[in-house]
């Protein structure tokens, strides 16, 4: 009786597993592989900007030549963002708060984007490098806040599938062993469950942590039943610097070096963002955010000072267990705090997330096509969804990186023109597949995925200086770490297309099928 019930709760899951998998899994697989991306978002952006050459400064000194600059440009603001660089980022990025114009219609800002050492306006192309992957990942390309629900809803499905392949799964620590090379659908089989197992841990916790990060944007009815305002919630949870109202009066802005250089000797750790609140106002403020990668928790302390003349006026407030246990599920999902070796485990754990969904919807369609019979409507539809997503967007995301060295330097709207080459590229491939026979639409998707992303160090090499033959010579790490990574995808993508035009046919998939599910 036991074993029966066992039986049919493990049917039920398998059933929930696939289903779950199946309506989620083209959207996972783009947010796996470009949150994967997202990992070295800042060397991405460093790469798209080949002509700039960034000097080391302090952070002290990169927040005055900005706040110099703002001065010139901005003086009359309601509020200044100001992330400095560091290690990773070569420049300086500024957000302007203006005050309200009630004749004017309400637009952001742009960025401004400056040298360091300078503070002068960047001069290299317009791009918007790695960021443009981290918010695919979960903003898909959407208007906020559709892209974030929808995100959510298949990090809700992703977990479901997590755990219901768990319960379902009778040879989980048997298959963490097992990987069946040049066996057909049974190494398809074996990979999407070592991938699955191998990386067990870091799925669960991507997935989840990944809903906490936005979880008061899914479930905000706590903050609406106890708080008026956002505002009075943050400053409550998270300790977040009083809102001080301007005064009217003028008084000019201390120097910020030295208020950093202070917060940098409480934190013993490096500031990461500075917040001026009513520049040149007597009610002015300023406040300093530590760096994230000092800490596991996301959510770094804060401190405020004067701005008219320096004095310290608070730091914010330990918060709760919950609060820091949220703030230590960020740090967890986005890694900034992980150094370069953690980094790379994180990019290839994510890789594997990837491939078990990629592998997954691969096995889905296998398992319903049957020898000699024509394929019903909704197995050819996602068979042809699995070409679009699985082989089209590494093409998508190659010609985004193509499109930055060819595209002229100095065309207008050229960041929105890169973004545009990578959406037209991805669905040109999806709709071309189409006239293909599916099997060889695969080994031509990757074949064009590996030829692509081959070509990106060919073109950095015909039109720049920091190719990588040059960047070699000259010991510019960053680029020629980024190019050789390029060809190792090419090769990855070329060894798809090789298994591709190798794989067995249907009678002898759904022969290792049958024998795989009986065993």
């Amino acid at each position: 009786m036991t074993s029966a019930v066992g039986t049919t709760l493990r049917q039920s899951m398998a059933w929930i597993h696939g289903w779950l998998g199946l309506l989620a899994g083209w959207i996972l697989f783009a947010m796996f592989l470009t949150g994967t991306a997202s990992y070295f978002r800042p060397e991405i952006t460093q790469w798209m900007q080949p002509e700039f050459h960034a000097t080391p400064v302090s952070t002290a000194h990169a927040a005055q030549t900005a706040v110099t600059h703002l001065q010139r440009v901005g003086a009359d603001d309601l509020q200044w963002y100001i992330y400095l660089p560091d290690a990773r980022t070569a420049v300086t990025r500024i957000f302007e708060q203006r005050k309200p114009d009630p004749k004017a219609a309400k637009r952001r800002a742009p960025e401004i984007v400056l040298d360091p050492a300078t503070g002068d306006d960047v001069h290299a192309r317009e791009t918007r490098g790695g960021e443009h992957f981290y918010r695919f990942h979960f903003q898909l390309q959407l208007p906020h806040p559709w892209g974030r629900w929808l995100a959510g809803l298949c990090a809700m499905f992703m977990l479901g599938a997590i755990v219901s392949g768990v319960i379902t799964h009778k040879r989980i620590f048997a298959d963490f062993f097992t990987l069946r090379w040049n066996k057909g659908q049974r190494s398809w089989l074996d990979a999407h469950n070592v991938s699955a197992v191998l990386a067990l841990p870091y799925h669960a916790m991507i997935t989840y942590t990944g809903l906490i990060t936005l979880v008061a944007m899914y479930m905000p009815w706590p903050v609406v039943a106890n708080y008026a305002m956002p505002a009075d919630f943050a400053q409550a949870a998270f300790g977040t610097p009083t809102e001080r109202e301007a005064t009217g009066t003028p008084a000019p802005l201390v120097a910020i070096g030295p208020l950093v250089a202070d917060a940098e000797r409480r934190f013993g750790a490096p500031v990461a963002t500075v917040v001026v609140r009513n520049p040149n106002d007597a009610a002015s403020t300023v406040t300093l955010y530590r760096h994230s990668s000092a800490s596991l928790n996301g959510r770094g302390p804060s401190v405020t000072y004067a701005g008219s003349d320096g004095r310290f006026l608070e730091g914010a407030a330990d918060v709760g267990p919950a609060l820091a246990t949220a703030g230590v599920m960020l740090g967890l999902h986005v890694a900034q705090f992980a150094g370069p070796a953690l980094r790379w485990a994180y990019f290839v754990l994510g890789l594997t997330g990837a491939a078990m969904v990629g592998t997954g919807l691969l096995l889905w369609t296998a398992k319903r096509r049957k020898p000699g019979a024509t394929p019903f409507f909704g197995l050819k539809l996602v068979e042809r969804l699995n070409i679009g997503v699985i082989a089209g967007l590494p093409i998508g995301m190659a010609a985004y990186l193509l499109a930055n060295r060819l595209i002229p330097a100095d065309a207008a709207n050229r960041a929105d023109a890169e973004v545009a080459t990578m959406f037209w590229l991805w669905g040109g491939v999806a709709v071309l597949q189409l006239l293909r026979p599916a099997r060889r639409a695969w080994t031509e998707g990757f074949a064009i995925g590996a030829l692509a992303f081959a070509a990106i160090p060919v073109a950095d090499t015909l039109t720049t200086s920091r190719g990588l033959p040059g960047s070699m010579l000259s010991g510019d790490t960053l680029f020629a770490a980024f190019d050789v990574a390029m060809l190792a995808v090419a090769a990855l993508l070329a060894l798809g297309a090789w298994r591709s035009a190798r794989s067995k046919p249907v009678a002898k998939i759904r022969k290792t099928l049958s024998e795989t599910v009986h065993a």
